[in-house]
């Protein structure tokens, strides 16, 4: 039991020195905080600096942050450290002018700027830095310039002369170029020679920016020298910081400075590199990629081998000291060390497209193979996570030479670090794009014989994916997957991937991992080339998701209905999905209706008027007996905003539209290009018969281009649409406000049930009651069953687990007024939700 005692008491005198009256304001608090209260509560109104300046700047600036500048004087580290984070903010938000933020809070950010302490001393100089950035230039000589001539003096700290000189790297770019060089060069100088090395390292680095505004003259006469000298200090560091600024600078001097004065200098440095610190080697490494940019054809022949070579030596550097020893018996500093050289693989790993375009992407071959080589078998992840990166870009650089990288591609594939596969698959389809075309052969036919064992790699690298706990490598690697139909063939498609997607939709329990094969899955079903297997895939669909036992396979099942919508002709979803999508208003799942019920607009959206209107009949009578008989108050509020919405929609009619102009453009390519693949396979089974060859993607290609829809819409195209039965547009449009207005009615809530209450009793009395509604302008009556479950079928025996040879698919043709067998009685919990969609006659 908690002991009351352990309890930390407060005595009444400490609550009353902590009590602040609660009638103050925020400013009358903060000034009596400031003054009386303790320290944390005077770093909360710090804190609160930027708000108070908001709200009130005039007050702010006149009580508060005078006594804000008393209590710095003997602040603390973490008052010091607020009070400078406040400041900036306040610049940032430019809560006041830059001339009123410089008179009140310029002098208090320099006070502090020598502080003791390190951390504060440097988050002052940042809050320092970014106000130099809108100073006025005559505030920058008084306040700034003119006391740094002091500060960076011998005679001061070695913290103020270091503050001076990136001060000084600040300052170069908002002055003229004389003034920099008669105020600000010469300080320069005295730092660049500064006793201290930690002083010299910094002003060094600070040479880019001073060469970046003093200009290139500037640059070669006075920059230069100094990093020629700083590069031959005693000081390895600063020695490194003049190695990494002359890199940075070669784009400023010209050719004659870079070959008789750098060159020397980086050839020297690279050479002593071996003999110095790692860290050195680090850097050099890094930065090889600009020296070879920044160098090119400056080597001589005998230069450039000679660099090439110690490139190679570093991308193996540590690897001949490798032994059987257990880390543990391995000293501390020899296991620094090997950090250290896997520092330098990874650097080289980054800089390998860089080193390709310096031997020329002719030579790779010859001069880089084997290297590459290596770092894709580094033992090392990062190296390999470093080289698998940059494996699109020395695939784009290689271009017909990338089928000599083939056998690196799967073993990076195939690599047992899911970080290495995880780089890999960001450019996972350009990569098999280049593999696939810009090999030795340009022939489709031939794109994978080169490379046989990429569909057991990329099967091998999924099922590593799906084991692990990383379910995001797993959903990148499935979407991106999408590609394959235009790398391999689409019976390899077929046999290898499109089962393993089926798999992962029903077992896995990620829904990010379900989705994304559920695309995949749509895509691969879009660019399938045989009608038989696209039926197969079709009812698995059908029955294994959409009438499947699980809730949650019937809810994917509407996932992929939106994917088929997104990804098919309006034609296509309406022919196989459209029955088995709304048959689910009757599903024993709340969730499910519920989302059936968000998923409606867009089932709407691919009916086509006058052709579909028996499918806008069905859906039409499926909203309002979800209005009649939802009992699920949340799935009633859904159904009730749907409705409006689908009341608002515009019907797409059969001809072209303005306002539809470019989706029906749209879709009309993608119809042709569904029955292109039809037509294509009728064609390859000709030309089997005749000489035994496939059609190659090419013929494909070329037929879809052929027969592309023109992106121009023709000046005499009909906005009026012929309806069956002499039916005109007129009566169409007269049916569709007819049927919303219906709809709309039904939200009246005291006529609600009165309206549909002899629906229900209808419905309930007989599961083959019919509904009979008069549709005018069809000259007919249409008689449409409304069971209890009115768009469900008879329930088969079992459920399939294959396909079978010749399956019958639930097909909804355009045009026809078709009706669905009532479903067998069963209890829905128990019974699985298997049905076949017959085509829709009408029952005798």
């Amino acid at each position: 039991m908690h002991n009351l005692c352990d309890e930390p008491t407060v005595t009444p005198e400490e609550i009353e020195r902590l009590t602040v009256d609660e009638d103050l304001s925020d400013i009358e608090r903060a000034v009596y905080l400031l003054s009386a209260g303790q320290d944390v509560q005077g770093t909360s109104v710090i804190a609160n600096l930027p708000f108070l300046m908001r709200q009130n700047p005039a007050e702010t600036l006149r009580r508060v942050l005078p006594k804000v500048r008393e209590v710095l004087h003997v602040a603390g580290v973490e008052m010091q450290l607020t009070a400078a984070v406040s400041f900036l903010t306040i610049l940032q938000e430019e809560s006041v002018s830059v001339h009123t933020y410089a008179h009140s809070f310029l002098q208090v950010i320099l006070l502090h700027l020598d502080h003791r302490d390190t951390g504060v001393s440097n988050a002052w100089l940042e809050t320092l830095l970014s106000v130099i950035e809108v100073l006025p230039k005559e505030t920058l000589r008084h306040e700034i310039l003119n006391p740094l001539v002091s500060k960076a003096q011998l005679s001061q700290t070695v913290q103020s002369r270091l503050v001076s000189c990136k001060i000084l790297g600040k300052l170069t770019n908002k002055f003229d170029a004389h003034t920099i060089k008669r105020e600000i060069l010469p300080l320069v100088k005295s730092l660049c020679q500064d006793v201290e090395y930690e002083v010299r390292s910094c002003m060094c680095r600070q040479l880019e920016n001073i060469a970046q505004g003093i200009g290139t003259e500037l640059t070669k006469s006075v920059v230069l020298p100094e990093l020629i000298e700083l590069s031959r200090d005693e000081g390895s560091s600063v020695r490194l910081a003049a190695f990494e600024t002359l890199v940075n600078l070669l784009d400023v001097f010209d050719t004659d400075d870079r070959s008789q004065t750098i060159l020397p200098l980086v050839k020297s440095f690279c050479e002593k590199s071996f003999k110095a610190d790692e860290s050195i080697l680090i850097s050099l490494s890094f930065h090889l990629g600009k020296l070879c940019h920044g160098l090119y054809g400056i080597f001589t022949p005998d230069q450039h081998l000679r660099f090439l070579e110690f490139y190679k030596k570093l991308c193996t550097l540590g690897l001949q000291q490798e032994n059987g020893h257990n880390e543990n018996q391995i000293p501390p500093q020899i296991l620094e060390q090997e950090k250290k050289y896997i520092s330098v693989r990874k650097n080289c790993a980054y800089n390998f497209p860089a080193m390709i375009v310096f031997v020329d992407p002719k030579n790779f071959h010859l001069e880089l193979y084997s290297t590459f080589f290596c770092l894709c078998h580094d033992p090392e992840v990062p190296v390999r996570y470093t080289i698998a990166i940059c494996f699109y870009e020395v695939s784009k650089l290689l271009n017909s030479g990338v089928y000599l990288i083939h056998k690196e591609l799967i073993t990076l594939l195939q690599d047992e670090s899911l970080e290495v596969l995880d780089a890999l698959i960001d450019h996972l389809p350009e990569i098999l794009e280049l593999m696939s075309t810009g090999g030795e052969s340009s022939v489709q036919e031939n794109k994978l014989s080169s490379l046989p064992d990429l569909i057991p790699a990329l099967t091998a690298a999924e099922q590593r994916a799906a084991a692990s706990l990383k379910w995001r490598t797993h959903e990148k690697l499935l979407q991106k997957y999408a590609c394959l139909p235009h790398i391999i063939s689409s019976d390899q498609i077929y046999y290898r991937f499109l089962q393993r997607m089926f798999t992962i939709m029903m077992t896995n329990n990620v829904l990010p991992v379900q989705k994304a094969a559920s695309r995949t899955l749509c895509i691969f079903l879009r660019y399938n080339r045989k009608q038989e297997q696209r039926h197969e895939v079709i009812q698995k669909l059908i029955e294994q998701l959409g009438q499947g036992k699980s809730y949650w396979n019937r809810l994917r099942f509407l996932d992929t209905c939106e994917f088929i919508i997104e990804i098919f002709s309006k034609s296509f979803f309406c022919k196989y999905f459209f029955l088995p999508a709304i048959e689910l208003t009757h599903d024993p799942v709340a969730n499910v209706r519920m989302k059936l019920c968000y998923l409606l607009p867009k089932v709407k959206s691919t009916l086509k008027i006058p052709a579909d209107k028996h499918l806008l009949q069905q859906l039409e009578m499926c909203v309002r007996k979800l209005l009649c008989q939802e009992k699920d108050k949340d799935v009633l509020a859904i159904v009730k905003r749907t409705v409006l919405e689908l009341d608002r929609m515009e019907m797409s009619m059969d001809a072209f539209q303005k306002k539809f102009y470019e989706k029906d453009l749209l879709d009309q390519e993608k119809e042709r290009e569904e029955l292109l693949l039809m037509e294509m396979e009728q064609l390859e089974k000709e030309k089997q018969q005749n000489d035994g060859r496939p059609v190659s993607d090419k013929t494909f290609e070329k037929k879809r281009r052929d027969t592309k829809t023109p992106t121009t819409l023709p000046k005499s195209i009909p906005i009026s649409v012929p309806g069956p039965s002499g039916t005109s547009t007129p009566s169409t449009s007269k049916e569709i406000k007819k049927s919303k207005l219906i709809r709309s009615q039904s939200f009246n809530n005291q006529a609600f049930h009165a309206k549909y209450g002899n629906l229900d009793k209808c419905a309930s009395k007989s599961s083959t009651a019919g509904y009979t509604s008069s549709v005018s302008g069809l000259g007919k009556t249409s008689v449409i069953s409304l069971p209890d479950d009115s768009f469900r079928t008879r329930n088969a025996s079992s459920t399939p687990t294959s396909f079978p040879s010749n399956p019958s698919l639930p097909s909804t043709s355009r045009g026809t007024g078709n009706s669905v067998d009532p479903k067998s009685s069963g209890s829905k919990d128990t019974q699985p939700r298997k049905a076949t969609l017959k085509s829709r006659k009408s029952n005798p």
